[in-house]
Order: C-alpha cells, then sequence, then structure tokens
C-alpha cells in the first residue's frame, strides 16, 4: 500500500504563493468533506499523495497537508504559528502545564489586539470549538459544516452558506479552512510583510536568507521531519513568488533539493499577482530583475519550472489577463486570481496523484522537458463548456478545431509549436462519451472511451505532438470560501444551461481542462525578456546589486537566459526572433 501513495511534500514561499496555495489545499479539504465515506466513492485521487497521518501527543488521529510554508512577519494575522486554533491545542497544553516557572520577579503582561476576523473565520471558529471533544479531527471535522451540500445525488437538494469575501480578505489566512502542523508555518521575522521599510524585495536577499542558520537550519529540520517519514517519496512541489526576493529563497531551495534529494521530481512554480501595491518605476524594474534571476536559477534546480499568473507577460507591460467566458473573476483581488491558478494547480498536478496510474513526477517531467526545455507553460478552460445533457464529442466539436484553453503562464494566446504537453479533463460524467443530441466530426461508435476521444481531438490539434492525457470523473470541488465568481449560465454543477435561474444558482463543483505544455511560444516571451532587460542600465540600479547580486553573475544569468529561449526554437511561429537576435 506504501507504493501506492507515492508521496510528495510542497513548499510553498512568499505571500501570494500561499494565496494559491490556500486555495488549492482548501480544493482538496473540500474534496473530503462530502461524506465520511469519500474516499471510497471517489477511488481516482489518492490524497495521502500530499495528505499525512498522524497523531497528536494527546492521541488524537490527524490528518493534514505535508507542508512547509514560509511569510514574513505580519502575513499570518489570526492563524498561530502553530497552524490550529485546536487541532494541537491539548499538546500546547500540557507542554504549558509541565513547565515550572522560576522566576520571582515581577511579570508584566502585554497583549495585542486581537484580529478581526470575517464571517467565515467566525464559524469556522465556533465549529471548532464545538468539535474539541472528537476523537478523530480530520479535514472533514474543521469545515465539514460550512458547505451544507449532500452526498452525491441529493444535489438537487443542496443547503450552501455563501461567503462574500472580496471585501474581508487581506492575507491568505483569512480564508484557510483546514488545519495545518505545527511543522508548517516558518515565519521569516528579518522582513515585513507590509511597511516602508525592512522588505525582501530582491533576489539576492532571498538567496542569502537561508546563509543565515538559523533559518536553514529551521527548513532542514521541517524537510527532513516530513521527508523521513515517506515510504515511497516521489518529489517536491516548490510555490514560490518570483517577483519578489522570495525569488530567491526558492532558487536556494530548490538547489537544496536538488543535491540532498538526487532522482526526486521538483516541479516548481513562480507565482505572480496581476495588480502589485507599488507601482513605482523603481519596483518595477526589481520586479523585471528577479523574474530574470528567478526564471534561469529555478529552471537550473527544478525537474520543471512553469510560471504560474495571470498576466500577460513577464516585462514591466505585460498583456492583459485571460478572459474566461463564463468566469466574472476580478483580476485586481489576490483573492479572485489565486483562486483560478489553484483551480488550474489541482488539476495539473492530478496525473501523479491517481490511485491506478503509476506515473511519478519524474516520469512526467522527463516527458515534458527533454532537450534542455525545462520551462512550461500552463493553459486552462474553467469551467470547460460543456451542456448538462451534452455529449464530450458534441463539446469538443463546438470548439471549433482550436485549443479551448487560455494562458496562465505569462504568455500571450499565440500560434506555436507544441513539443509535449500533459492534459487533463475532469468533472466529465461518464455517461457523457456519447449523446442522441451527436453532431460533428466524432462519432462516439469510433471511440470505447473519453480517454480515446480526448486523446483523438489533441492529435487533430497537435498532429506531431507527444501528449499524455487523463480523464477524471470526478469535478473540482466549489465550497466555501473559495469565491462564488461564476456567470449566470453555469448551474450548480457547472455545465451550461440555456437560461440562467433568478436568483443564479450557487455552484457547487466545476468540470475543468488544464494543459501543462513545452511549447514554442516560449521563445518569444523569454526573448522579449531578455530584450528588456539587457537594455537596462545597470549603473542606474547599484541599490539592486547591494544585497550580494554580482555583476558578472548577473551577465552570466542574462546569457544562460538567451540560451534557455533558443531551446525553443520552433519550426513556425517565432523563430524569427532568434535569428534577429543573433
Amino acid at each position: 500500500m506504501a507504493r501506492a501513495h507515492r508521496e510528495v511534500l510542497t513548499l510553498q514561499l512568499g505571500h501570494y504563493a500561499n494565496c494559491v496555495g490556500t486555495h488549492w489545499w482548501n480544493a482538496q479539504d473540500a474534496a473530503l468533506c462530502g461524506d465520511s465515506q469519500a474516499k471510497q466513492r471517489d477511488p481516482e485521487i489518492c490524497h495521502d499523495v500530499m495528505f499525512r497521518v498522524g497523531v497528536s501527543a494527546s492521541g488524537k488521529e490527524t490528518y493534514t497537508p505535508r507542508l512547509i510554508l514560509m511569510d514574513l512577519k505580519g502575513s499570518l494575522n489570526s492563524l498561530s504559528q502553530e497552524g490550529s486554533m485546536s487541532l494541537f491545542a491539548d499538546d500546547k497544553a500540557e507542554e504549558k502545564a509541565s513547565q515550572v516557572d522560576t522566576w520571582q520577579g515581577i511579570v508584566t503582561t502585554h497583549q495585542e489586539e486581537p484580529y478581526e476576523t470575517n464571517p467565515f473565520l467566525q464559524d469556522l471558529t465556533k465549529l471548532e470549538g464545538d468539535r474539541l471533544n472528537n476523537t478523530i479531527l480530520t479535514p472533514r471535522s474543521s469545515a465539514e459544516a460550512l458547505s451544507l451540500s449532500r452526498p452525491h445525488g441529493e444535489a438537487s437538494n443542496t443547503s450552501r452558506k455563501v461567503y462574500r469575501l472580496e471585501g474581508h480578505v487581506r492575507v491568505w489566512s483569512d480564508y484557510l479552512r483546514l488545519h495545518l502542523h505545527p511543522k508548517t508555518v516558518l515565519t521569516v521575522h528579518q522582513y515585513q510583510h507590509e511597511g516602508s521599510s525592512d522588505r525582501l524585495e530582491a533576489f539576492s536577499q532571498g538567496s542569502s536568507l537561508l546563509d543565515d542558520p538559523t533559518y536553514l537550519e529551521e527548513l532542514e529540520d521541517r524537510l527532513h521531519f516530513f521527508v523521513e517519514e515517506c515510504d515511497n517519496l516521489q518529489g517536491f512541489q516548490v510555490l514560490c513568488d518570483f517577483h519578489n526576493g522570495f525569488s530567491g529563497v526558492g532558487a536556494k531551495v530548490a538547489e537544496i533539493l536538488h543535491d540532498e534529494y538526487p532522482g526526486k521530481g521538483i516541479f516548481t512554480f513562480g507565482t505572480s499577482p496581476v495588480v502589485h501595491a507599488e507601482k513605482s518605476p523603481v519596483k518595477e524594474v526589481y520586479r523585471l530583475l528577479n523574474r530574470v534571476l528567478g526564471t534561469v536559477a529555478l529552471s537550473n534546480h527544478s525537474s520543471l519550472f512553469c510560471p504560474l499568473s495571470l498576466v500577460g507577460g513577464l516585462g514591466r507591460r505585460p498583456g492583459p489577463p485571460p478572459f474566461f467566458p463564463h468566469m466574472l473573476y476580478d483580476a485586481s483581488l489576490n483573492y479572485h486570481s489565486s483562486a483560478v491558478l489553484a483551480t488550474a494547480l489541482e488539476n495539473l498536478s492530478i496525473p501523479y496523484r491517481l490511485h491506478q496510474s503509476l506515473l511519478t513526477m519524474g516520469q512526467l517531467a522527463d516527458g515534458l522537458n527533454f532537450s534542455g526545455r525545462k520551462v512550461v507553460t500552463a493553459w486552462g478552460s474553467m469551467p470547460f463548456p460543456i451542456q448538462q445533457s451534452g455529449s464530450l464529442a458534441e463539446a469538443l466539436h463546438n470548439i471549433q478545431e482550436k485549443a479551448p484553453w487560455q494562458p496562465l503562464s505569462c504568455v500571450q494566446q499565440a500560434e506555436s509549436q507544441c513539443f509535449a504537453q500533459s492534459v487533463v479533463l475532469r468533472g466529465i460524467r461518464r455517461e457523457s462519451l456519447s449523446s442522441f443530441h451527436h453532431r460533428g466530426p466524432y462519432p462516439p461508435s469510433m471511440y470505447q472511451t473519453q480517454e480515446e476521444l480526448l486523446e483523438e481531438f489533441l492529435h487533430s490539434l497537435y498532429p506531431e505532438t507527444l501528449s499524455a492525457s487523463h480523464v477524471v470523473h470526478s469535478p473540482f470541488q466549489v465550497r466555501p470560501p473559495f469565491p462564488q465568481f461564476f456567470s449566470p449560465d453555469i448551474n450548480q454543477s457547472g455545465f451550461l444551461i440555456e437560461q440562467a435561474p433568478n436568483p443564479p444558482a450557487t455552484v457547487a463543483s466545476i468540470p475543468v481542462l488544464t494543459a501543462l505544455q513545452s511549447s514554442s511560444v516560449l521563445q518569444g516571451t523569454l526573448h522579449a525578456l531578455h530584450d528588456e532587460v539587457s537594455k537596462l542600465d545597470v549603473r542606474r540600479w547599484a541599490s539592486y546589486f547591494t544585497s550580494g547580486l554580482e555583476q558578472e553573475d548577473y551577465l552570466e544569468t542574462l546569457q544562460e537566459l538567451r540560451t534557455l529561449a533558443q531551446c525553443y526554437k520552433g519550426s513556425i511561429g517565432l523563430t524569427e526572433v532568434a535569428e534577429d537576435s543573433d
């Protein structure tokens, strides 16, 4: 049974990375909240790949993410350093009771004002208080009652509480719905999350942070704790902000993982919000340099590196965020944009989390990163447009022979050559292979499974591309506090409907289609980044180099970026860019 788990350890580095990660873990928690038979009812995804079973010192059975996260001082708000208000409360009480107070002098107590919590956290706190006497505390026990949906098959009688948190979210912990292990949260007290001083702004600040023995020892202690309890570790997922100093932290962490755990898969996702709080020219140049240094360093030490953002480019003047026809999200809100990215990330990671698949992170990486192409792009269709009573064949026909997804990796939708891709479609009913309404070039009689139908569709779009596809029938669960930002023409199950109800339905789940691609579109993206940063007069930005970056190393990085862009030269599309640069 241990072999089937193929454990993965996740690291989240930086505030926006934790915004994305929080929605991601909430989504996995939601998949476990249907009823007590969730695992037996959904045999497709193995949750033990990313969750760990443990027992607290007080004897409670726990089921928490296999996760290490780093963020700056001032980013936790109501969340304790231990990651939970109640899960390990008995342990803390016993530890405090066992301490002997030998101080005989005057004791002065300083107490901070309590953080004002939003309605979701208030309800969550009440639920946790009501369940303190439970013998088992899993993700289900902390948030099950916040989503009152009945088990599958009874969706028509659903009663749900909807939270409108758009004006109530300041940090990622404001919408965290599950317990974390005490070894999970690592706070960097040297830098402030908000404020005009003590900011982690430069790549070299982040890379040198782990030269401090205190932080390095803390990180290694947590790494060893989670890794040593794994029976069959397959690799690491690293989410890191690569627009600020956490790009340097991520590069250093990836280097440590690469050196200490050779042969393990390392998938790194560089996260970045659409809108930044500070928009001065100096900050824009800092972010540009961080992305350059982060892209090269993270791709060097990772099995795969994927920029994950809704901005349309890596430069200072990116294009607009992608448009999803049935999703009315506000890209300027981190609470919204991170939810979109988390939806894609949950789908992209499915191939190495399935019960019935022996595919590992390393094998998936080998299929995508040949010829030095370690940088990949993410694409998504959310919700995937399919009628409630329609067939998959009809849905694919309606796409009209074009890629059905939008970019999620700082690239613009453009004609390009796809070298290899991993595609995942989830949330399509098993009976939707065929339909009496069928029309189009994909007659159901030709295909035995939905996988075969999807493979034929991908082959028609990319006839010379190596494509690995997976179809998972369980949908992406939309439960509080995930934002309700869907268009009225989507029903409760995320399918298209002809007439929107009044009031609009509360969406409980959606079908999702995603792709992870190695594509020639990256040639233009990386070349544009190289050309823009090459025009900078670094003498004007001497302050950026005061934190330890040598100009010789910087120039070497520029050359590596140019070489990396050349790896994506294809037979169509953007080859002229490289020739002009030469």
